[in-house]
């Protein structure tokens, strides 16, 4: 989804561009008249800062007259191709119009060279962007060593199938490579194949994980899983749980039994980038029954 959104915007961008240099006047040649005088004396050396001066004063002049706005009537007329391209790929409709105020701020009625629209553009959509994602950074790894009392604890949450368990992996081995001893707790227990999945990932990157049986309580396996990181002085515990809906307040009740038992020092909900506009009412919901302290998205590599 995200490559062809790419596509879909690159294309319209370059449309757009290539409308808007329409609108700007070609860039005037102007040549520095040669009198008589000069001609006669043609064989003569100028000084430097002479010729530099003229140089720089041509090239003020040709600035001028290669610079124009965009009026907002033509704006909005340039925006409906790039609106377009968002909308056909679901993208929710607030962050479009948080691109579209940010790309009239940057083009309405500002001077612009017709060898730096296509750059704007970007720029704008970056801005927006990272207003709307928020650019504050989390450094996992100073966050634990930051912990006097161990273990740091991890919680990650989400739907089914979104990649819970293989970013949970990605982030142990991660964690393992920079020396940090790390255990796992197997909580999606409502799945037939959630612990034992776990459990592989596990026995690929070296790390020990604790796990129950088929319908055990998740809560109780997290827990257990941190008593045994306290007793053998593991750095981290990384705690998986079943796959929920939002919509599903049972299992968000359960969820927030979980973090009220455990008291994770981080909460991670994983989203699948496919999903769409939906991930910004799932995250929000989620965001009501327990506190989100930061955000994956899986599959952004897919079409």
């Amino acid at each position: 989804m995200f490559n062809f959104l790419k596509d879909k915007l690159k294309a319209a961008i370059s449309r757009v561009t290539e409308r808007t240099k329409e609108e700007i006047e070609k860039p005037i040649t102007i040549e520095p008249a040669t009198s008589v005088t000069e001609k006669i004396t043609e064989e003569k050396i100028e000084k430097p800062e002479t010729t530099e001066l003229k140089k720089s004063l041509f090239k003020k002049i040709q600035e001028k007259v290669t610079l124009k706005t965009i009026k907002k009537e033509k704006f909005e007329e340039l925006f409906s191709e790039i609106e377009i391209a968002l909308l056909e790929n679901n993208v929710a409709q607030e962050v479009v119009e948080r691109i579209k105020k940010q790309l009239a701020e940057d083009l309405v009625d500002n001077p612009i060279k017709r060898n730096e629209i296509s750059s704007i553009i970007k720029k704008s959509f970056k801005t927006a962007l990272d207003d709307i994602l928020g650019s504050e950074k989390i450094d996992l790894l100073a966050l634990i060593k930051k912990k006097e009392k161990k273990p740091y604890i991890i919680l990650v949450i989400g739907y089914n199938g979104v990649g819970k368990s293989i970013t949970i992996a990605k982030i142990a081995n991660y964690l393992k490579n920079k020396n940090l001893k790390v255990i796992l707790a197997a909580g999606d227990t409502f799945r037939a194949a959630g612990s034992s999945q776990l459990a592989e990932y596990a026995k690929q990157i070296e790390v020990p994980v604790i796990k129950g049986k088929l319908g055990a309580d998740s809560c109780s396996i997290i827990y257990d899983a941190v008593n045994s990181a306290k007793s053998k002085e593991y750095d981290v515990v990384l705690g998986d749980t079943a796959g929920r809906l939002h919509s599903n307040e049972n299992l968000l009740n359960e969820l927030k039994k979980i973090v009220r038992v455990n008291n994770p020092d981080l909460s991670i909900l994983v989203l699948d980038s496919m999903t769409g506009s939906d991930v910004v009412n799932q995250s929000e919901e989620f965001g009501k029954a327990v506190k989100i302290d930061s955000v994956v998205l899986t599959k952004a590599d897919a079409y």
